[in-house]
């Protein structure tokens, strides 16, 4: 059924649109799910896109060659193959590759989450054929919570160490922005502190219509003025030297892995919020469920439990074990 579409270690070839999906390197064309860097990588001869996507390779990477923008819902036509892209609710600009020849529909994911995210389009079901998903949190122990109660924590926090501030350690393409948008959402009004280092994807987002209203650099600010504020930097910064100009922080993470408490202890996280841009295994199997596709291609992660319970639910499955997916710092 499908000898057009073809997996390799290091992303998948559509030889009858010539093109890959996410190749983990430069190819003359490329579809490109979302901007992580291990999806999204420069050197491409073309790369198709949405504008979020492409705006964000271009902060990340410079400006590519070949950009190609291709907005949700409007499809091209690659060789024999059209290709459409609907939104994967993972970061902003993030989407599903829709593709469909000879009568038979694939979608590729990338990665995605059913949960609201205030910074990006939400997840759209696609019915397809064949269906290609991330399994990050490919096991039943992993359930995210609701987002508005791992916000709570935060606020509680200094609520109750008001002469604290909380440091949150967030992956600086996604994670931030959304943590920002969330306090937010919850009635947070006042300045959020931000490390230097994600200042220009913050902007970023706020030009391509994201508020995440009054944002200071972190590091021009001084522990008097930060105390019972929140401030943001990436996980590499907790325990960096950066961190002793601020007042007695206590120390959080904002990742899918914090539901596992060696995880925390390992990077000396007082406040765990588990706050995730993937789907967990419950909205895993519901999509699967919802989708009920002839056959589930998994790309990374937990791979062997998701194969199984395809299986164990009449759906042929297989996994690809693409190399060079990171799922560290969620």
């Amino acid at each position: 059924m499908l000898d057009w579409i073809i997996p390799h270690p290091t992303g998948i070839e559509v030889p009858s649109g010539s093109f890959w999906i996410d190749p983990s390197r430069p190819v003359p064309r490329a579809v490109i799910t979302h901007g992580h860097a291990d999806h999204a990588r420069g050197g491409h001869g073309e790369v198709i896109a949405t504008p979020e996507t492409l705006a964000i390779m271009e902060a990340r990477f410079g400006p590519q060659a070949g950009a190609r923008p291709l907005s949700y819902g409007d499809t091209v036509r690659l060789g024999a193959v059209d290709v459409t892209l609907a939104p994967a609710g993972h970061v902003l600009g993030s989407a599903q590759a829709v593709m469909d020849h000879k009568g038979v529909r694939v979608v590729a994911s990338g990665d995605f989450k059913r949960r609201l995210d205030p910074t990006c389009e939400p997840f759209r079901l696609v019915p397809c054929d064949v269906w290609i998903t991330e399994a990050t949190f490919g096991l039943p122990v992993f359930v995210h919570p609701e987002t508005r109660g791992e916000i709570a924590k935060v606020i509680d926090a200094l609520a109750a160490e008001p002469d604290r501030c909380v440091l949150i350690g967030a992956y600086a393409l996604g994670k931030a922005q959304r943590v920002i948008a969330e306090l937010r959402r919850a009635g947070w009004e006042r300045p959020i502190y931000v490390h230097g280092a994600m200042m220009r994807l913050c902007n970023l987002y706020r030009d391509l219509g994201v508020d995440l209203g009054e944002l200071r650099p972190a590091t021009g600010g001084n522990k008097a003025e930060m105390a019972g504020q929140v401030v943001i930097a990436p996980p590499s910064a907790l325990g960096d030297r950066w961190s002793r100009r601020l007042p007695d922080p206590i120390t959080a993470m904002a990742s899918g892995w914090m539901r596992v408490r060696q995880r925390a202890r390992q990077r000396g996280v007082e406040l765990p919020l588990i706050i995730s841009d993937h789907a967990d295994w419950g909205e895993l199997t519901d999509t699967i469920a919802e989708l009920r596709p002839r056959e589930v291609w998994v790309t990374h992660g937990r791979e062997e439990a998701l194969v199984r319970w395809c299986q164990l639910n009449q759906i042929r499955a297989r996994a690809l074990e693409l190399v060079g997916r990171e799922d560290d710092d969620d």
